[in-house]
């Protein structure tokens, strides 16, 4: 099994740790790939000691860092650069890019010898990780006895994190519930998206089919660990009962609810004759793509009576939850954010990246390598997504939902 080096491109020592031992062995063997992993973990470390880590609410430094994205950089490997990404961090105190002390360190690495090289592939085969990483910052010429240490807490301690993380200081406007089929089971992932257009993933469970207790229990631990709701949540679903049933459940009147039109699309004309579902499956999305909320709906049930002469299943799944598919038309909110909102396309994209991750595995052995696997590869996706489009307008979309759930209120709700 080979690597291809754009799938390493950012990442550290625990996605390594967390791989099979083919894919341990095949990275090994392309050893700049390694070495970039490991530098990547260098930078990683040095960002943590003037950032913090991401998402947490303490702040060294008395906050005067904040991570800034990334610069396009290189590291000398023996005679050949090694490209690689390079944090950015911002200074408050001087209002400017902070050089990263670690990569000036790293630009000029003594020669690796091949010596290196078996030593850990030695240290893999042997599962004697401490050594692979302690090895590898050797061979940098670099000090690795607190480096590894953070290495190794870092690999135990990544799935304790992400599950047990807080999010009291995250300003969430929408939830992307779906899930992702793995070997006979779902693994049902939750991603939000905050006020400022970030995207998080929030939860991960297992369950045999999207159970709505189960889904349930996960919505109230993400309520526990500070999810707030109070002001409204727009909630994007594929329409899937136990899904829609849990949020109902757990969030009330203060969910609002957009059905997937591109799922409900696809529903309505699996039920019709292959040569039908191209001509309506342009006429839904006509009508789906109209801004005008009346006009929208005044077409989709128009729609629904074409279709009933036809095939009855068809214009019965058209009508099922039609209401729910026009949510950002009633809002007024289509036209602006009807590309990143309309459709559960953004939680479909993280689940086509950890695809990249997971797609080559053959084999699920239990739980435990299922949500080692998805957890890791989310934690990795998490530092490379793009905001949603249109971000800048998200306080009108919130402004929006908290006046839907108001009207839904007693005459005393604020």
């Amino acid at each position: 099994m080979s690597i291809k080096s754009s799938k390493v491109s950012r990442q550290k020592i625990d996605w390594l740790l967390n791989q099979s031992p083919e894919v341990q062995l095949s990275i090994v063997q392309q050893h700049l790939d390694l070495c970039k992993i490991v530098i990547n973990s260098l930078m990683d470390v040095a960002v943590e000691e003037l950032c913090g880590k991401r998402y947490s609410r303490i702040k060294p430094n008395e906050g005067r860092y904040d991570r800034w994205g990334f610069n396009p950089g290189s590291v000398k490997i023996g005679n050949q650069k090694l490209s690689v990404d390079v944090p950015r961090v911002y200074d408050h105190e001087n209002e400017e890019n902070t050089s990263l002390q670690m990569y000036q360190q790293l630009k000029e690495l003594p020669e690796q010898g091949e010596e290196v090289v078996n030593s850990v592939l030695h240290g893999i085969s042997m599962r004697d990780y401490e050594k692979v990483t302690t090895q590898l910052t050797d061979s940098f010429g670099l000090s690795s006895s607190t480096i590894s240490r953070q290495f190794i807490e870092r690999s135990t301690q990544a799935i304790e994190e992400f599950c047990t993380r807080r999010f009291d200081d995250l300003d969430i406007v929408t939830l992307f519930i779906d899930g992702k089929h793995l070997a006979g089971e779902q693994m049902i992932i939750v991603l939000a998206v905050t006020i400022t257009g970030d995207k998080v993933p929030l939860a991960v469970i297992q369950s045999s089919s999207e159970n709505s207790k189960a889904i349930s229990q996960m919505l109230s631990n993400l309520i526990e660990r500070g999810l707030k709701y109070e002001q409204g949540l727009l909630c994007v679903i594929d329409g899937a009962p136990g899904i829609h049933k849990a949020v109902e459940k757990v969030f009330g009147t203060k969910a609002v609810i957009q059905r997937c039109q591109w799922h409900k699309r696809e529903n309505v004309v699996s039920y019709l004759k292959d040569d039908l579902q191209k001509q309506y499956r342009q006429k839904l999305q006509q009508a789906y793509r109209n801004h005008v909320y009346e006009e929208a709906k005044t077409e989709l049930l128009d729609l629904v009576d074409e279709l009933r002469p036809i095939n009855v299943s068809a214009a019965n799944s058209l009508l099922e939850g039609l209401e729910e598919t026009l949510t950002l038309q009633r809002l007024g909110l289509i036209r602006t954010f009807g590309i990143s909102f309309s459709t559960t396309n953004c939680i479909e994209n993280l689940n086509s990246q950890l695809n990249k991750y997971i797609g080559k595995i053959k084999r699920w052995v239990d739980s435990d390598q299922r949500y080692r696997w998805v957890i890791t590869a989310l934690l990795q996706i998490e530092k490379r997504m793009k905001k949603v489009q249109y971000y800048r307008q998200l306080h009108h979309m919130a402004n929006k939902i908290y006046q839907e759930i108001k009207s839904k209120q007693p005459s005393n709700f604020n």
